[in-house]
Parts: C-alpha cells; structure tokens; sequence
C-alpha cells in the first residue's frame, strides 16, 4: 500500500480515495472510502488503455462476472462506471495477505493449515462454478488470506458458460505453472481446469515453491503437459489429493465435493492457530479524519493480483499452444536468420522461392513494391502504443511467433553494441546503449516510400511510475514497448544504405500522440525484443521482423 501521488485524483466517482493498493500494466487499484465510510478497492484503467476495444471487453466481462459470482468466497461489486473514461469498478474491501505474500515471507502451510485452505477454495470454486463460470486464473497471488477464510479475487478472465473466451489468436488463458493441460493444448476451458489451478496452488502453499519450477514461461508450460508437479517433501496424502487434482486427463481430476470430503476438515479454518498467526501481516491505512480503520496489504506481484487489475498477468505470462511450447524444440521459428556480420549481428529475411507463387494470394503478406505501398507515401509521426506477443528467446535466438508481413527478401536488421562493432551480438550483454540497423539489399532506386520504425520490448511489464518491473512479480511485456520515429527504408541519398537508430536515445513511448522517453537498459536484465515493423499510419503498422538482445 503506498501514498497516493500529485496527479492521482482526490476522489473516483462519490469515492475518496486514501492509498494506492497497487498499479498494473492496464491501470491502477486505490483504496478508498464511500460517503458512508466503507471502505472498497477501485480499480481504474489507465486513460491511454481506453482505446483498446479488447481490454474494454474484458473489463466489462469482469464486471458482469463480479456481479453474478455473490459468495463468501469472493469481494462482492459495490459499484462501477462503464459508460464512459475513467472506466472503474468498486468492491469490497478485503482484508489480509495473499497466499502468495504469506508463504513468501512465513513459508510453506503445515500440511492441517493446507488441507484447510484446500478445503476452503474447493467451496469457494464451486460456489463460483455454481453461478455458471469457471474463474481461470486461479493461483497464489489471486487467494487472499482473509481472517474469515480464504477469498477468489481477480475474475478478469472468468468465462460464463456459452461466453467465447476473450483471448488473442495463439494464447491460452490462464498463468504458467497453474493453467491446464487441456488450456494449453486446445484452449479448453472448463471447471476441471479449475481443479487443476487449484492443485497447484496448494502445491505452492505445501511446498513454497513454484508447482512445475522457473524460467521461462513456455518451458514452465511445457512441463506442466508433460512432467509430474513438484510435491517433495509433502506429506504423503495431502501429495496424493494435489497429484489428483493435476492429473493430465481432466477427466481423472477429482470433483470439488470429492476434493472438501478428501481433506477431512474437522474443524474452521479460523481455528487453525497457524492461520491465524498471518493476520499481523496485516498494515494500517493511511489514517484520515473519517477512515481511522486498519486494513491489510494486497502484494500485488502481477498486474492484476488485487482485484483482479489488469488482464496482464494472464496474457503477458501467456503459455503458447504446445506446438510453440519449447524454445528449445517446440517453437515455431520466425522467418528470420541470423548471419554474424561486421556490425553486430545481421538478420535477413530470406525469401521462400519462386515455386511458392504470389504471396498474396496466400496470405504471405505484402512486399514493399511500388503496388504495395502506395497508400505509405506520407510518412506517419509515430507509432502508437498496442498490444503485442512476440518475445525473443535467448535460449533460441528467435521470437515464438513469425511476422504479422513479409518483406523483401533483402529486408535485413542488424543488432550491435555502438562501442563494440565488430563483435556479434551473439556474444554481447548489453548494459547502456544498443545500435539498430535495417536496409533491403535488393532496392533498386525506384521503389516508393515504405516506412519502418522499430520498437524495443523490455521483457517485463513495467511501472510508468518507476521505470522498472511492476513490484512483486515479473510478468512477460504484452505491449510494443518502444518505438522509433517512422523512417524510409529507401529514404536518403543511398537507397540499398544502412538506417541506424539507438536505444534508448531514439526510443519513445507514444499514448495517444504523446512521448514519454525509453527506460535505461538496465532497468529490466533479461532477453530484450526488438521488432521491425511497416507503419502506415499510427495505428496501423505489423511486424516484418523479430530479433533481439540480452541485458544483464
């Protein structure tokens, strides 16, 4: 919980607000007090978010949800604005640690406390599954620990019976490590995928460590489809309900009533001496003359971990299809190759040969000819901020994801440290400034303008307040990061030339036609992705290349 800042506003609807509970990368959760004195959480998506038709979606469904889903096991909606900016919701305030920050700081549950736990989510899920929806996110940072009993939190992708799932082409709902094979293999959402988040989420209270391991979020994935759930050191029929409950086959997982009836609850979990002891986990709110009351922390280690902010971390944690699983063996490459060259690492997309016909008419994209883009003669200002998926891999030196269009075949990016040219970035960490390159070899003089800017993705969500990885948890960018000024690929006196730009020098945000300057590399160490894209218009560019760079 933190102070509010200058620019957060005095008041949200009727509401006042009193402190920041957390912030997201779609928006940012208060606490705040009604005009009669309760006290709720409001979440607000960010003002440069609100032209995302998808995350209004989503935010919508999350309503609706929260309305339906009425139970003891879930923060009832109090109130929301959906008609127009600032859109928010309102619900009840909750007091109390997560599952995620109470085995963080306390360790793992002994072994009566989780059959309790256990227990007590399995009646929560099936009062929500009651309602006709499956929550499909469930895990340790969406379970407060509440001194009445645990509580659900964060329905932001929560699907109703009938409803189509809100989700982009090629991604599966849900957090590595804690969604279903079933979800990942074929998108298959059902109140057994529940059972299974459930059983790993008890593996983590039992174990205090992540069910199916670290690392990178396809390879997390990929166990859970195919290797056992880590359960060492468990007590043996407490590891025999959890293995149950994560079996492959969801029809082998037990039903909710079998999972309460397995745990043999003798007694309330409020009586358990080893809960109770996480109340003083608990921290006062910001005292104001009418709010003097105490209420507990919601670490917020993803984006949406508090009341269900953000859809971020289930779409930024975002496990592929299993064809795309492994960045070892399983990802479907890019389209793209790499050549150690004299300045850095030169990338070229190489063409797929005369017997493959007009890419056109198979969907191959367009190529930057003269036909193709006629309607790129003006250059655009920039490029606005969207939503986007691709990650590059060190592990595999590609992006799991090909190029939304295909260039030329003598399109080509370079990678290189601007002190270090004539080493391959192949063999570089980058800690201060990158250089970026991109020509096509093949112009001959006559093509028309094609633009191309360049955007650079830090590998995690990051604060706009800080610059730096949203606190707690850090989950996969979903955004394009940061991008260039629009340039002509055959702009200048040399049109086969190199056009270099660095980072963070040349490198902006851009919300709503508005610049906010590059993090320093060393903000966020980890794999780096950089995409080169074809720009029409603002709103309108689709990657033609992915590479990257590693920073440590």
């Amino acid at each position: 919980m933190d102070a509010l800042k200058d620019r957060d506003p005095a008041h949200i609807g009727a509401y006042t607000l009193l402190a920041r509970l957390g912030a997201g990368g779609m928006g940012q959760v208060y606490l705040a007090r009604s005009p009669g004195g309760r006290l709720v959480a409001i979440k607000v998506i960010r003002d440069e978010i609100t032209d995302h038709p998808e995350a209004l979606a989503r935010f919508r469904r999350e309503v609706e949800t929260v309305r339906a889903v009425r139970s003891a096991y879930t923060a009832n909606l109090i109130d929301a604005s959906l008609e127009a900016a600032p859109y928010w919701l309102a619900t009840e305030y909750v007091s109390g640690p997560t599952l995620s920050k109470a085995v963080g700081e306390r360790g793992p549950l002994p072994a009566e406390t989780c059959r309790g736990v256990f227990a007590a989510l399995a009646e929560g899920l099936a009062a929500v599954h009651a309602h006709g929806v499956t929550h499909r996110d469930l895990k340790p940072q969406n379970v407060i620990l509440a001194a009445q009993g645990p509580q659900l939190i964060d329905f932001g992708i929560a699907r109703g019976v009938g409803q189509t799932a809100l989700t982009e082409a090629g991604f599966a709902p849900g957090t590595p490590g804690f969604t279903a094979p079933e979800v990942l293999l074929r998108n298959e959402v059902g109140p057994a995928a529940d059972v299974f988040a459930l059983g790993a989420t008890l593996a983590y209270a039992a174990t205090g460590r992540a069910p199916f391991g670290m690392g990178e979020p396809a390879g997390v994935s990929y166990r859970a489809v195919h290797e056992p759930i880590d359960l060492a050191g468990v007590e043996a029929g407490l590891a025999a309900l959890v293995e149950a409950c994560v079996a492959k086959d969801p029809a082998a997982r037990p039903g909710l009533g079998e999972v309460i009836a397995r745990c043999g609850v003798r007694s309330a979990l409020v009586e358990d001496g080893f809960y109770a002891g996480l109340a003083p986990m608990a921290e006062v709110a910001p005292q104001t003359p009418a709010a003097p009351v105490p209420v507990g922390p919601h670490d917020l280690p993803t984006a949406g971990a508090a009341y269900g902010y953000g859809y971020t971390p289930t779409e930024l944690s975002r496990p592929t299809p299993v064809a795309r699983r492994s960045r070892s063996t399983l990802w479907l490459a890019a389209a793209v190759v790499a050549l150690v060259a004299g300045l850095g690492t030169t990338f070229a997309l190489m063409s797929r040969g005369d017997d493959e016909g007009d890419d056109s008419a198979k969907g191959g994209g367009k190529s930057p000819t003269p036909s193709a883009s006629k309607a790129a003669k003006d250059a655009p200002a920039y490029a606005g901020d969207k939503i986007d998926r691709a990650l590059w891999s060190s592990a595999t030196r590609e992006c799991q994801l090909p190029a939304e269009e295909r260039a030329s075949g003598g399109f080509m990016g370079s990678v290189s440290d601007p002190e270090r040219p004539d080493v391959s970035s192949e063999n570089l960490t980058f800690d201060d400034k990158v250089k970026l390159g991109f020509r096509d070899e093949d112009a001959t003089g006559s093509e028309e303008p094609y633009y191309v800017t360049v955007s650079v993705k830090p590998p995690h969500d990051i604060d706009p307040d800080t610059g730096k990885p949203i606190a707690g948890l850090l989950s996969d960018n979903a955004n394009i990061g940061y991008t260039s000024k629009p340039i002509d690929l055959y702009g200048g006196s040399d049109p086969k030339g190199w056009k270099y730009l660095t980072y963070p020098d040349d490198f902006n945000s851009w919300i709503k036609g508005k610049p906010e300057a590059a993090i320093p590399l060393l903000n966020d160490p980890g794999d780096w992705t950089v995409e080169f894209h074809h720009i029409r218009t603002p709103d309108d560019y689709t990657s033609v290349m992915c590479t990257g760079f590693t920073v440590k």
